[in-house]
């Protein structure tokens, strides 16, 4: 059997070192070795020697642009470092609860999450997706070929890339129970969020997704957005699986 890799990226200054130190930890407490779990990043300061660390695979972008996370296409090069085999993409704001063993097992040439709010679309969300290193370089050339329209057809890299993979004829989800949005199904509707904890998102579920606010730092404490309508208390179950 190959070997399976947990494949995750850090540009920037949005999250730092901890958080891949957190998802490498988490990983290693819910995936059955042997395994390979890498970080591709620009900035290797302070993350844990366990980790394997890559330079940032390069990729054009107008720095003016808004970050849509077209970066992440750069997983489906020819050559992606030293790598081989069945990869599991992981965001570093997701939390992991449970065995991630059956992401490698499922059958599927392409597996990412059904996005939880875009109903009758196609759209996936690739917090977590799964591909074969090197078998699908014509979505990066795709994208190199066309980038400026295919930015003003889709908002996002994860738009680009479910609808690249349904014309493929390889576009697969999850199963709808493994992967939940902490925003859609575990934050308290105001005002019950500021008085009891956030839901538990179900024994079923595998990883929890954070995309937009809050981040997965900001609820270790008392957390509510700017205009208060959404806040979150210390959530046991978090903080029982988001740490080193």
């Amino acid at each position: 059997m190959s070997m399976k890799n947990i494949i995750c990226m850090k540009w920037g200054n949005r999250y730092d070192a901890k958080y891949v130190n957190i998802l490498a930890a988490m990983v290693k407490r819910h995936l059955t070795p042997p395994y390979r779990f890498v970080c591709f990043t620009d900035n290797v300061e302070n993350i844990h020697p366990e980790v394997e660390t890559f330079p940032l695979p390069e990729m054009q972008l107008n720095q003016h642009d808004p970050e849509r996370g077209w970066r992440k296409l750069t997983v489906f090069q020819e050559k992606l470092a030293d790598l081989s085999g069945p990869a599991l993409y992981l965001d570093l704001d997701v939390v992991i609860l449970n065995s991630l063993d059956d992401f490698f097992t499922v059958p599927g040439e392409f597996r990412i999450i059904k996005d939880w709010n875009l109903h009758g679309t196609i759209i996936g969300n690739s917090s977590v997706f799964r591909f074969e290193i090197g078998k699908h370089p014509d979505v990066l050339h795709r994208f190199y070929e066309n980038r400026e329209n295919i930015k003003k057809n889709f908002r996002n890299e994860q738009a680009f890339l479910s609808f690249a993979m349904h014309e493929k004829g390889v576009l697969e989800y999850w199963d709808a129970d493994w992967c939940k949005s902490f925003k859609t199904h575990c934050m308290r509707t105001f005002p019950l969020g500021y008085f009891m904890a956030a839901k538990y998102p179900g024994t079923e579920t595998k990883i929890v997704v954070f995309h937009g606010k809050p981040n997965p730092h900001e609820i270790c404490k008392n957390w509510h957005s700017h205009i208060f309508l959404r806040s979150v208390r210390p959530t046991s179950w978090f903080l029982e699986n988001w740490h080193e």
